[in-house]
């Protein structure tokens, strides 16, 4: 009997065994089960995000015949109603989609743009420092949101079902309802001081209980509008005049002639390569697609797998190279239409050679020794994120926000729905921090009609023409990092969707020149850091802080099955697959 009970586990590990060396010599082992984590799996398409109702809303959208730009779109507007600390009608972002019939992975800018009253010094109080109220808690702080004429720019362009067909479901969220969660009603609550500034927000989402049905009536009259006349209906008809309306309710400068001279923009993505895959991410003024190249060709120059994942020698490199990321991005990223962003001289092969030349592999650098851009050559936190794919092959990865959670904390009374704090994403003052803590420069100052410089990094990863990864994060300055992590766990360290987005990650910003890293790297490996000189902050009993970061909600395809996994770190976060 026992040698019978033997022989049946070793059959069984040899069967598991086989499936993941025929995983591997595919599209990675993304959906390998030789691993604790195991992806959710599926056959035709797939949608991953920070909350399961809109999630499903995506995943119905595919299983009705719709593409991944149709489940896209209509999960977004779904987030405007069941994430309303991020997801939004009154922010902006970025969208990365591949077009499978022809392989083109196209780039679409909606972030926000400064109002035509905007000025440089607009933040500044008497004494000449940034006063962070009027920056990041006024209505003074929203720029003019773009998401909704982005979001309708790519059903428009790219999807293949009417506005109807892709917002009724956001519609009916809102007008009926839904079970309000746990984690959702604890975040309201805990955002009770930043909320209660404004009547329309203690209306709209204070004193909710976990468990009771949420009706937004007037945000559900808003969508039902932008669903019968289009993006015009936002930006010219009775939602701009709303929003107008509640401008004029304190020192807001954002105008109907604001709103009406909205554009988005259609980018060149920002493409590297990383050991046989393409990678293609948003290009300024997101700063993150930029800055995820540059790393990963600086890290190209090193055994990686040699160090083991997460040892204290594999994460020193990744802080060394984040440093130098992020001390780059103070000067020289911000939006292309204003300032001239040397894109090919940051993610050149040849700048990251120079970069890994001033890395020692076993003392760390210190930030204040740290110029940007000391060699460059010439050249003429809170977010939400969500990845689809299709059985088709398209795909599409989407990074939209209103800054901070819950953004401004001011509604757009009878409209139902937040407004952005995204001004703070300027460099208030060349030098001063945000509210991330992250240092900007002349390229990134405040002017009209510019959009603020941002961390949001969406991200589409193709290997022989097929895409295996679709990620992206929240996490303010801490998307960039998370994202190159989830990144290297699929390529560098072969690992299934569930493993890479679930390993613990470390972040690095240049400056404050500290390290935070999440539970689960362990202390002695934290302890080997430190004796390399870097600085990890403490708690108050003197053991090292560590906090959670980023949400890479990711999906992809390995051996023609779509693959994906929500990250765990949302409370609300949810895989749909059919």
């Amino acid at each position: 009997m026992f040698r019978s009970l033997f022989l049946s586990c070793a059959l069984s590990l040899a069967a598991i065994s086989s499936v993941s060396a025929k995983d591997s010599a595919g599209s990675n082992a993304l959906m390998s089960y030789d691993a604790i984590q195991h992806p959710v799996m599926a056959e035709n398409g797939m949608v991953s995000a920070q909350d399961r109702i809109a999630a499903e809303v995506g995943r119905d959208i595919l299983a009705r015949g719709g593409n991944a730009i149709d489940a896209a779109v209509a999960t977004g507007f779904a987030l405007a109603v069941t994430h309303p600390q991020a997801g939004n009608l009154g922010g902006g972002g970025f969208m990365m989609v591949h077009l499978a019939e022809t392989g083109e992975v196209l780039a679409l800018d909606f972030r926000e743009m400064a109002p035509d009253g905007a000025t440089r010094d607009m933040y500044l109080g008497s004494d000449g420092e940034v006063d962070n109220r009027l920056a990041q808690y006024s209505r003074l702080s929203a720029g003019v949101p773009g998401t909704v004429m982005g979001l309708l720019e790519a059903l428009e362009k790219y999807g293949t079902m009417t506005r109807r067909e892709v917002m009724g479901p956001s519609v009916r969220l809102a007008a009926k309802g839904f079970p309000l969660s746990y984690a959702m009603a604890e975040g309201l609550e805990a955002s009770r001081e930043q909320l209660s500034v404004d009547e329309s927000s203690v209306d709209y989402f204070l004193g909710r209980k976990s468990g009771e049905r949420f009706v937004q009536e007037d945000l559900a009259k808003t969508l039902r509008r932008i669903m019968k006349s289009g993006a015009k209906e936002f930006y010219e008809g009775k939602t701009a005049e709303l929003i107008v309306a509640e401008m004029q309710e304190g020192r807001g400068v954002m105008t109907l002639q604001d709103l009406a001279n909205y554009k988005t923009v259609t980018r060149k993505a920002v493409s590297g390569n990383y050991k046989g895959h393409t990678l293609y991410a948003m290009s300024p003024p997101s700063s993150g697609g930029v800055h995820i190249v540059q790393m990963l060709n600086i890290l190209s120059g090193y055994n990686l797998k040699g160090d083991g994942h997460n040892s204290a020698a594999y994460l020193h490199k990744l802080i060394e190279v984040m440093r130098r990321a992020y001390a780059d991005r103070s000067k020289y990223l911000g939006d292309p239409d204003f300032v001239d962003v040397p894109v090919a001289a940051l993610t050149a092969q040849s700048y990251a050679d120079t970069l890994r030349e001033s890395i020692s592999v076993t003392v760390a650098s210190k930030s204040s020794e740290i110029s940007p851009g000391a060699k460059l050559p010439y050249e003429s936190v809170n977010t939400t994120h969500y990845s689809v794919i299709d059985k088709m092959g398209n795909a599409v990865s989407v990074t939209y926000t209103l800054n901070f959670s819950y953004g401004s904390g001011y509604s757009v009374d009878g409209a139902g729905f937040l407004l952005n704090n995204e001004m703070d994403d300027f460099s208030a003052k060349p030098g001063s921090p945000n509210g991330y803590g992250l240092i900007g420069g002349e390229a990134n100052k405040i002017e009209p009609r510019k959009r603020p410089l941002s961390s949001m990094t969406p991200v589409i990863v193709k290997k022989e023409g097929k895409v295996v990864l679709v990620t992206g994060s929240p996490g303010g300055s801490t998307i960039i990092t998370s994202v190159l992590q989830m990144v290297l766990n699929v390529i560098e360290w072969d690992m299934n969707m569930a493993e890479a987005v679930n390993k613990p990650r470390i972040h690095h910003q240049w400056l404050p020149d500290i390290v935070i890293a999440e539970p689960g790297i362990s202390h002695d490996t934290l302890r080997r850091l430190e004796a390399m000189g870097h600085n990890l902050p403490k708690d108050e009993k003197g053991g090292f802080a560590q906090t959670v970061l980023g949400r890479v909600n990711s999906v992809g395809q390995s051996q023609g099955i779509v693959v994906g996994s929500a990250d765990p770190r949302g409370p609300d976060s949810a895989t749909a697959g059919y």
